[in-house]
């Protein structure tokens, strides 16, 4: 019998769903940008449009483990082009909202075309096409595209808003994520091999062992500081510069690469921490493939608590947000391919969408607070010092609830012999 040949690690599998994670995490990563902008045409306080953000976080978190379902049931590529289809139709609704409520309430819309176009589904998909030597690097290398976007997302929504309104800017991002369904033929995992070792087990039951299982409700909770700190960041970090940093000009290296005002430093941290967290997502990856992916999770977390404690407690000018940005990057969304990795490892890989998606609106829950209770404690003291240190606290509780998880396959179901 002739051997088979191994997986490549880059196939077209992985090269669509990096371009699929680009282009949603660009528009999704771009929020925070908006912010003042929005706010100052309307006259809202900073909490209304953070709530509306917020909102977003969790319909993405409730739409996940929906949108696995619907790819495990009914195709890959039929839950990409309703999740491109949904967030596009947020987008534009959001276009001509003038009140608070209509963009929370279209922000519900846009939530659940992230969870349609995100990491629950495309990365279920590059998790199954990968052999399982690539697994974990693969994974990295998909969460790092979503990095890239970050990348590119905020600047581009600092220059289109230079020129144009930000409802004009929501309509430009309808249309490209429309546009990037056009790399879906490479999405379609029909000829990879899949193996699945050990009798097949209906989605409902592998759910309900996971359910039963502790170690998956320690993953759960675990999960939730990554999504409070990453969405507090992301939605209030580029106002949270403008106005501290709002009399200390940019150096000059800054101003050589375009940062001129505080505003265009704000993107430009965020930027930054994609552009930093390529590295720490496909390190994170590789690591995960020789090293327990537990004691990995554990130190992020750690390393995450450390640098926003340095941060704060050091006077604000733009070097350290540069700093911040870099340290904060690398560990930005490493614990993406980790998390994910200890899905398929523990549960497998045939329902590894629907199992995310389940832990991962943790992620979402801790998401939505972190973003709404950024804006109301903003509101109610004029600063965002408290909201930080809260932040260090449910740092420092997931690097601990990592400690206990039992890190091994779940035992497969004997089989029964025919009678």
């Amino acid at each position: 019998m002739k051997p088979q040949s191994p997986t490549p690690l880059i196939t077209p599998v992985l090269m669509a769903g990096c371009l699929i994670l680009m282009t949603g995490f660009a528009i999704r990563a771009s929020f925070g940008v908006f912010q003042i902008p929005i706010a100052e045409q309307f006259g809202w306080l900073r909490s209304e449009f953070s709530f509306a953000i917020a909102i977003q976080n969790l319909a993405w978190g409730i739409g996940q483990p929906i949108f696995g379902a619907i790819a495990e049931k009914f195709g890959n590529l039929r839950a990409v082009i309703l999740g491109a289809l949904v967030y596009a139709l947020g987008l534009v609704l959001s276009s001509f909202a003038v009140t608070p409520e209509a963009h929370q309430f279209y922000e519900i819309l846009v939530g659940f075309g992230i969870a349609g176009t995100g990491f629950g589904v495309i990365l279920a998909v590059v998790g199954r096409a990968a052999s399982p030597e690539n697994r974990s690097l693969t994974l990295g290398i998909a969460t790092a595209a979503g990095s890239a976007g970050q990348i590119i997302g905020p600047p581009a929504a600092v220059s289109l808003l230079a020129i144009m309104p930000w409802s004009s800017v929501f309509l430009i991002f309808a249309m490209v994520i429309i546009a990037v369904l056009m790399v879906l033929p490479w999405l379609r995992t029909d000829t990879v091999a899949i193996a699945h070792s050990g009798p097949e087990e209906s989605m409902g039951r592998v759910v309900i062992k996971a359910l039963r299982d502790p170690t998956f409700y320690m993953i759960f909770v675990g999960f939730f500081s990554c999504g409070f700190q990453l969405a507090f960041i992301t939605a209030h970090f580029p106002a949270f510069i403008t106005e501290i940093c709002s009399a200390i000009p940019p150096s000059s290296i800054l101003r050589s690469i375009g940062v001129n005002t505080t505003s265009s430093l704000g993107a430009f941290s965020i930027a930054l921490i994609g552009t930093a967290n390529i590295i720490g997502a496909i390190a994170a990856g590789a690591l995960g493939r020789y090293w327990s992916k537990k004691y990995l999770l554990a130190w992020i977390y750690t390393g995450r608590t450390i640098v926003a404690v340095v941060f704060i407690m050091l006077p604000m000018t733009p070097t350290t947000v540069v700093l911040f940005s870099l340290t904060m990057g690398v560990l930005w969304l490493a614990t993406v391919p980790l998390t994910s990795g200890l899905i398929a490892h523990i549960y497998g890989v045939k329902y590894m969408g629907t199992l995310y998606g389940l832990v991962f609106l943790s992620h979402q829950i801790g998401a939505f607070i972190g973003v709404w209770l950024g804006g109301t404690m903003y509101d109610q003291s004029g600063s965002y010092d408290s909201i930080w240190w809260v932040g260090i606290g449910v740092g420092i509780f997931s690097a601990l609830i990592c400690l206990p998880i039992r890190e091994a396959p779940l035992p497969a179901p004997a089989l029964v012999p025919a009678q």
